[in-house]
């Protein structure tokens, strides 16, 4: 819980996710909730990242040229599972900088699986094994 009000005086401010690992992301820091950190990112816009999965966070000094208005429009939820349950037939990205990343459109979800349509297959992920997930 140390690292969870830490983080939530972090919100507004540029941020490092994941410093020196795979799935870095920079970005603002919008949200801190139970299970994940929602951060704007240049590259993707809104990514919301699951806690469990976070190894180091790192506040920023410098200035970045990503601009956020006040009134940046990000789905607020108490956890990932309600944040997706209200994403379904919606194009998300999974661990978009990973070995294990997929994209489609969110068929299905629950406490152990993620389905994901792309193509003409149904894809199943982990919920475990969710790092990262961009909507749109």
């Amino acid at each position: 819980m140390v690292f969870l009000g830490r983080m939530k005086s972090f919100i507004g401010k540029m941020v490092k996710v994941d410093q020196g690992f795979q799935e870095a992301g920079v970005g603002r820091l919008l949200d801190v909730s139970d299970d994940h950190l929602v951060l704007l990112t240049e590259e993707d816009g809104v990514v919301y990242y699951n806690n469990n999965h976070i190894e180091s966070v790192t506040e920023n000094t410098k200035e970045f040229n990503l601009v956020s208005p006040e009134d940046i429009g990000y789905n607020k939820a108490n956890n990932l599972l309600n944040l997706l349950e209200t994403q379904i037939l919606k194009w998300v990205k999974i661990n978009s900088d990973g070995p294990v990343k997929i994209e489609g459109v969110l068929y299905d979800v629950n406490n152990d699986i993620i389905s994901l349509i792309y193509d003409k297959e149904i894809v199943y992920v982990s919920f475990n094994h969710l790092h990262h997930i961009s909507i749109g």
